[in-house]
């Protein structure tokens, strides 16, 4: 597995470094707050996990899973949920753990959708801020790392529902998935999520 990582962008340390500076951040601002970590699936799951664990503050967790269909390079332009959340939020200030933006359009919607369920606050935490041009602008409030375009797995990203468990998030060289045909699982890949 590690044979086909072109290059290691963001190592162990570097992880464990951000994960701390994001969680005082967030602790500070959430001080007496009824806090909602509200984690995507499912690249976000050790990012949350860490994370939460970080936050010096009572809190709550929920997760949502979402799916994007298209190519592997353009969103068709339809999410569908797949998990949605198991309660109400209208009393809670939500915080969403993303583990990259790229395109913007799944996070968007995701966003629309839960405003309409009336939050106290709902605010955007990503580990990856992918620089690329965005199809929907979406305000990031809390960032890890910004990233090249490139395409990443690793620490819960994955390509084909494989490399999640990498302990760093790399490169994966292009050799991978240029050629290879788009798996058809319905759960969303990094693919469709970094396109």
């Amino acid at each position: 597995m590690y044979k086909d990582i072109a290059e290691i962008l963001i190592t162990e340390q570097q992880l464990r470094a951000k994960i701390t500076e994001l969680a005082e951040q967030i602790t500070q601002y959430y001080q007496g707050k009824p806090l909602l970590l509200l984690g995507t699936l499912k690249g976000a799951i050790h990012f949350i996990a860490d994370l939460s664990r970080a936050i010096k503050l009572p809190l709550e967790m929920d997760y949502i899973a979402v799916s994007s269909y298209g190519n592997s390079t353009n969103s068709s332009g339809v999410v569908r949920i797949l998990k949605d959340l198991e309660g109400p939020i209208d009393q809670k200030h939500v915080l969403i753990i993303e583990d990259v933006v790229d395109s913007g359009h799944t996070l968007h919607y995701l966003v629309d959708m839960l405003k309409r369920r009336n939050p106290l606050s709902l605010r955007i935490c990503a580990l990856l801020d992918k620089q690329r041009e965005r199809i929907k602008a979406v305000k990031i409030d809390y960032v890890g790392f910004r990233i090249p375009d490139k395409f990443v797995v690793g620490y819960g990203l994955d390509y084909a529902q494989r490399y999640r468990n990498l302990p760093y998030i790399g490169i994966l060289k292009s050799s991978i998935y240029e050629n290879a045909p788009r798996p058809q699982d319905e759960h969303r890949s990094l693919l469709e999520r970094q396109s």
